[in-house]
């Protein structure tokens, strides 16, 4: 019983999470990753623009605690002349963010497959064992007690 209880929750704590993630649309999302960015240490800030070779956010927002961005401008801009810019990290995150939010959709697949083995559980926890045969001498079938 207690195993039921466990599968029912988990499919009310997925489903929940899954159905909220469904529903965020791209401007949440760009707000929820610009409210990471913005409470990340500079270490992370750092490996982030290190690792997409982006500079800062977004080019509306510029912090003054953001990491220098000079030497991914000479990264970026290898081979370039002229005044050359590497983009903003957001619109390099843009299809990972929205990537990992429409794979929290695949939780509700997961979350019904849980609702599914909650039931069965419940249909055949207690079946009887099929190889056991049942003692006819002691208690035959038609004896009425």
């Amino acid at each position: 019983m207690q195993y039921m209880i466990v599968l029912f929750l988990l499919f009310l704590i997925q489903f929940s999470i899954a159905s909220s993630c469904l529903a965020v649309n791209s401007e949440q999302q760009q707000e929820f990753a610009e409210e990471g960015w913005n409470r990340v240490p500079d270490s992370m800030r750092k490996e982030v623009q290190d690792t997409f070779l982006c500079c800062g956010f977004n080019l509306t927002s510029v912090s003054s605690n953001d990491p220098s961005c000079e030497l991914i401008q000479k990264e970026c801009c290898s081979g370039i002349a002229g005044n050359c810019q590497c983009p903003p990290c957001l619109y390099k995150l843009e299809d990972k963010i929205n990537y990992a939010f429409k794979l929290c959709g695949l939780g509700i697949f997961f979350s019904f497959t849980e609702l599914l083995a909650v039931f069965l559980a419940r249909r055949y926890r207690n079946q009887q064992d099929p190889t056991c045969l049942p003692a006819r001498a002691v208690f035959p079938k038609n004896y009425q007690y």
